[in-house]
């Protein structure tokens, strides 16, 4: 169930950012007073709509951590340093981020004696597991300084359950997309990336043969999971959960969807494998239906449409 945030103090880490800034406009659609921490490194303040109040700050700043957190029910903690190529160029700004900026964000939400902490993990956290079907429980060892940083906010989100007493929810994401999602720079993700090329008239890269897979899900599912995590029974509290639609798709046949939709481009052209990928990526979305309510409701093809209907507008 998601609570009623009508005149309800919130704040959302990376606001500005792309799944954050969409977080953004559904809480101030519910009539939340939102607050929004981001040093705008990866968002943008265009991001933001009217009716939001940015503070332009590092979470790596516990003290712009306590002033964001002060006086707020909900904490959202969206802010990131994502990518799993970025990680393996520079461990260490990933870590100081990922790491100990979810440690102060959590510290300052301890101080601020907040309702609820609702936290964006990742489906890296399955690492080398074995399975295409990931399963909560069922994680493998991490395969790049992303993804280990993302398993270490989730072990940091439960000692200070069990420490203080906190609500806290995890969020793993597996491969959102959607408007938004900038296709600029080295670590864009593939489809705002395959989007770009294809209507640019130019051929997208596949880094590899092009039959790993992935589980597409649209943000605006990954809106609703944060939504209704914020308002689920204490007792869902404490664990970290999939969000996805729980379907394969390979990105050869991603990069065919994308041409389709486009009606451009050229046929892909490929690179060598990057470092860190794993090869396999589906979810078991069941214990989100079953302790949050969550069901993701936008297919692939929707939700190609509706991006590149956002980038050509």
């Amino acid at each position: 169930m998601i609570p009623e945030l009508d005149g309800v103090p919130v704040l959302v880490t990376g606001g500005a950012g792309f799944i954050g800034s969409h977080l953004v406009d559904a809480l101030l659609a519910r009539g939340a007073q939102v607050r929004v921490l981001d040093d705008l490194s990866t968002g943008r303040r265009e991001n933001l709509p009217a009716g939001a109040k940015l503070l332009e700050d590092d979470i790596r700043d516990v003290e712009a951590c306590r002033a964001a957190c002060a006086g707020v029910a909900y904490v959202f903690h969206q802010a990131a340093l994502g990518s799993v190529p970025r990680s393996i160029a520079d461990p260490a700004a990933t870590v100081a981020v990922n790491v100990a900026g979810t440690a102060n964000v959590l510290a300052a939400a301890r101080d601020a004696q907040v309702r609820r902490v609702v936290y964006a993990s990742s489906s890296s956290v399955y690492g080398d597991a074995r399975p295409v079907l990931k399963r909560e429980g069922e994680e493998g060892r991490p395969l790049s300084p992303y993804a280990a940083s993302k398993v270490m906010n989730e072990e940091l989100a439960d000692v200070f359950r069990r420490c203080y007493g906190m609500e806290i929810v995890g969020l793993r994401y597996f491969n959102i997309y959607g408007p938004r999602q900038s296709p600029e720079g080295p670590y864009a993700a593939v489809i705002p990336r395959f989007l770009r090329a294809c209507l640019a008239g130019e051929a997208p890269v596949i880094y590899g043969d092009g039959t790993q897979s992935r589980d597409f899900t649209f943000v605006e599912d990954a809106v609703l999971a944060n939504l209704l995590a914020a308002g689920a029974p204490a007792e869902a509290c404490g664990r970290a959960y999939n969000v996805a639609r729980g379907e394969r798709t390979t990105v050869a046949e991603l990069a065919e969807r994308i041409l389709e939709a486009a009606g451009s481009g050229l046929p892909p052209r490929h690179e060598p494998p990057r470092a860190g990928d794993v090869p396999h990526s589906q979810a078991d979305p069941a214990a989100a239906e079953a302790r949050l309510g969550f069901l993701a409701r936008v297919g692939l093809r929707e939700g190609l449409e509706r991006t590149l209907s956002g980038v050509r507008a």
